[in-house]
C-alpha cells in the first residue's frame, strides 16, 4: 500500500484489509472525545445506553467483515480516574463490537517498550501512525509513517503483546 500520495488516519481506517492495533500509553486522555461522558462518570451517573455509538459502530462494521481490531494500553495501578472510567465504561462497551483489549500492567515490572515510544495506530502490520497527546491528554493529531517504518512497529506491537494479559482476566483481578 505504498503511495505517493499523503494519508491521513482517516484514511487508513476506510482502507485497512485485515487489522487495525493501537498501543495506548497515557493514563489521561480526558480532553480528548467523550469529554461529557466522562464528566458524567466522575459524577457518579449512569453509563448512557447511546455510550460511544458512533465508534461501536466502526468497530461493528470492521469485526464483522473480519477485520481485527484490537489495542494493548500500558498502565500502573493505582488506576487514575481516567483509567477507571475508560476501561470501565469504553473497554467493556467497545468489545461488544468485536473489539479486542489486553492489559500491560507495569506497576511491579519494568516496562518492556522504549520509554518515549507513546501511542499509535498500526494497520495491517504495515502502516503506522504515531500520535500526539499535549500534557493535558487533548489529541493533537497523527502522523502516518512511511511503511518502510512499518517493522519497528509490528517489534513494539508484538513486544506489547508477549507481556499484556487479556483485558476480561486482568479486570477480573483489578477493577475498582
Amino acid at each position: 500500500m505504498t503511495s505517493s500520495a499523503p494519508r491521513t488516519l482517516g484514511d487508513l481506517f476506510d482502507s485497512f484489509q485485515r487489522e487495525a492495533f493501537r498501543l495506548e500509553t497515557l493514563d489521561d486522555y480526558s480532553n480528548s472525545g467523550s469529554v461529557d461522558a466522562y464528566r458524567a462518570f466522575l459524577d457518579g451517573q449512569d453509563k448512557p445506553t447511546d455510550y460511544n455509538a458512533d465508534w461501536l459502530e466502526e468497530v461493528r462494521s470492521h469485526t464483522e467483515a473480519g477485520r481485527r481490531m484490537y489495542r494493548v494500553h500500558v498502565v500502573t495501578r493505582p488506576l487514575t480516574p481516567y483509567l477507571r472510567f475508560e476501561l470501565g465504561w469504553g473497554y467493556v462497551t467497545n468489545a461488544t463490537a468485536g473489539e479486542e483489549f489486553y492489559i500491560l500492567d507495569v506497576t511491579d515490572r519494568p516496562d518492556p517498550l522504549p520509554p518515549d515510544l507513546g501511542d499509535f495506530w498500526l494497520f495491517d502490520s504495515m502502516t503506522a501512525a504515531p500520535m500526539r497527546y499535549s500534557d493535558g491528554g487533548k489529541f493533537l493529531g497523527a502522523e502516518v509513517l512511511p511503511d518502510e517504518r512499518g517493522p519497528e512497529f509490528v517489534a513494539y506491537r508484538d513486544t506489547a503483546l508477549a507481556h499484556a494479559e487479556p483485558f476480561e482476566d486482568w479486570w477480573a483481578k483489578h477493577a475498582e
